[in-house]
Parts: C-alpha cells; sequence; structure tokens
C-alpha cells in the first residue's frame, strides 16, 4: 500500500446540491460510513429545517452509517473545536475498524478545521485572571493584549473591554496550553457544482417539499418546548425567518417561500464563495459536475486506498 494512500474521501458542495445522496453512494461502494461537516445537524431537533434527510442515508437496501449527527441539546453552543475533536475521535475509530470515513457537508469552517488541521485548544473562563483584568483601564487593558498576544491580527478586539478581556484570556491560555495532537489525514475531496440558474431551482423545489413535510410545524414545535426566539434566529435561515413568519414579521406562506429561497441561494453563493477560497490555500478539490456518481467514482479509483478498497 501506498505511503500516500488516501484514508479520508470529503464530498462539499451547497445547499441542494445533492453531495449527502453522492456521499452515500459512494460510502456504499467503497464501504464507507458518512461522517457528517454540517454546523446545524449536530443539533437534536433540527430536523427538516436542517436538511437532515436520514431518509437518504439507505442505498440499495443497505443502511449507511452516520456520524455527528443529533449528538447536543439545543441548550448548548456547538463550536469549530468541539467540532474537530469529535470527528478526530470518529476517525480513529473508523480507522480502527479499517472502515473508510466519508466526510459529507457544507459548513467550510468545519471542513477546513479537518483539512488543514487547524491548532485550536478549549479555552475555558479563567475567572481568576478576569478579576485582575477588570482592574485595569482600557488602556492599560490594550497594552497587556499587545503584549501576551504575538501577533495580533484583529484590531476589532480592541472594541470593547470586554472583547479585550476575553482576547487576553485566550492569548494566555493558548500560549500555556498545546492543542491536541490531529491523526495523519490524506484526504481525496469532491465538489458537487451546478449552474446557478439549476442550483436556484433546487433549492426553490427543495424548499417546498421541506414546508410541506412540515418545517413550519417543527419551528412550532421547537418554540412550544421552550426555544427561544433568539435562539431560533441564531439556527440559520430557516429557523430565523420561520420563526419572523410566526411572529407576523411576514404575512403569507407564499412570502415566507420566495424570501428564504432568496436568501438560501444567496448562502449557497457564499458557500460556493468558501470553497473557491479554500482552493486558493491550498485544498485541491476535484469537481464533479451535477453530483454524478460515475464522474465522482472516475475521479476515486485514480487514488489508492488505506484501507484498501
Amino acid at each position: 500500500m501506498p505511503e500516500d494512500a488516501r484514508n479520508l474521501l470529503v464530498v462539499l458542495g451547497p445547499n441542494a446540491s445533492g453531495k449527502t445522496r453522492l456521499g452515500v453512494k459512494l460510502a456504499h461502494v467503497l464501504s464507507g460510513e458518512i461522517v457528517s461537516a454540517d454546523s446545524r445537524q449536530v443539533y437534536r431537533g433540527l430536523d427538516i429545517g436542517a436538511g437532515k434527510d436520514l431518509e437518504e442515508y439507505t442505498c440499495e437496501g443497505k443502511r449507511i452509517p452516520y456520524h455527528l449527527i443529533d449528538i447536543v441539546g439545543l441548550e448548548e453552543e456547538f463550536n469549530v473545536y468541539e467540532y474537530q475533536q469529535r470527528f478526530y475521535e470518529v476517525f480513529k475509530i473508523l480507522r480502527a475498524r479499517r472502515v473508510l470515513p466519508v466526510m459529507v457537508g457544507g459548513t467550510g469552517l468545519y471542513l477546513e478545521s479537518v483539512l488543514k488541521a487547524y491548532k485550536m485548544v478549549q479555552v475555558p473562563d479563567d475567572t481568576k485572571l478576569r478579576a485582575e483584568l477588570e482592574m485595569l483601564s482600557a488602556e492599560e487593558l490594550k497594552e497587556k493584549l499587545v503584549e501576551v498576544k504575538e501577533r495580533l491580527h484583529n484590531v476589532s478586539d480592541f472594541g470593547s473591554r470586554e472583547r479585550m478581556i476575553r482576547a487576553i484570556e485566550i492569548a494566555v491560555h493558548t500560549r500555556t496550553d498545546k492543542p491536541p495532537s490531529a491523526p495523519e489525514i490524506r484526504s481525496l475531496v469532491l465538489g458537487t457544482r451546478w449552474d446557478r440558474r439549476e442550483l436556484r431551482e433546487r433549492i426553490a423545489i427543495r424548499l417546498r417539499e421541506r414546508i410541506q413535510a412540515g418545517m413550519i410545524e417543527e419551528v412550532e414545535g421547537l418554540r412550544a418546548s421552550g426555544v427561544s426566539w433568539e435562539r431560533l434566529d441564531a439556527l440559520g435561515l430557516e429557523y430565523r425567518y420561520i420563526a419572523d413568519f410566526l411572529r407576523g414579521k411576514i404575512a403569507t406562506t407564499d412570502d415566507l417561500i420566495s424570501d428564504l429561497a432568496i436568501a438560501i441561494g444567496r448562502f449557497a453563493k457564499r458557500q460556493e464563495s468558501w470553497f473557491r477560497r479554500m482552493e486558493r490555500g491550498g485544498i485541491e478539490i476535484h469537481w464533479v459536475e451535477r453530483a454524478d456518481f460515475d464522474n465522482a467514482m472516475e475521479v476515486v479509483k485514480r487514488y489508492s486506498w488505506n484501507p484498501p478498497r
């Protein structure tokens, strides 16, 4: 087996681009399992709006196992550090079982945290340090921040006392703690790509299907269970727009569908921009037009795999 044999297959793409269906078919053929890279699908209770589409995880009558879906409750704040560490855990388990991990998703930050092996440490609140910093003036906080932060790229850290204190806290913590070691990952990245007009049509069709499947009722149920409007607003476009509809800020269902389809289309464009930036940053993406399975397999067959396929 060549030393550079790939041990991770990635299928990325914007909303409604068919990446899940393609990833599942590839996992089926390659004896793999899906590892989701979606910032909302980690939450229990976000089903239709988050596009989990769990019925798609079956191919030719075989159920394809998936990971990092429905792993935390809405009362928790999940972040990229948590995602990266959870991914590493799953990756190591699948590798030990000689199963190929197939990473599927559209959350660029989650994808990049793994593909570029972001060096991150978890930074808890340091109450003792914060108490000391609260005694300093704004000017003294600025001086302290410049002192502890080797490279100050983000001048917005100076924006408020709270931001400066948190920035100092993070800088102090990361100087003393080393990030956990990352497993050796050798990935092949496929990207699903569509004509812009065709993708907008797919977004609109899928949105109507999800409205009919009960997406509005899902948000009503979340509200009834105690989820705040503010939390819904923070959970992405579908939940934000439906929350506005339920609060009377959007007049009709047709208006909701029209406005939300436009917003999702714009978001998909931003996802594509993120993926292009990933390419400029050195991540090779093999683009698969219209999520075509045969074309994807042509690319996959050019590489050797560990475990062997």
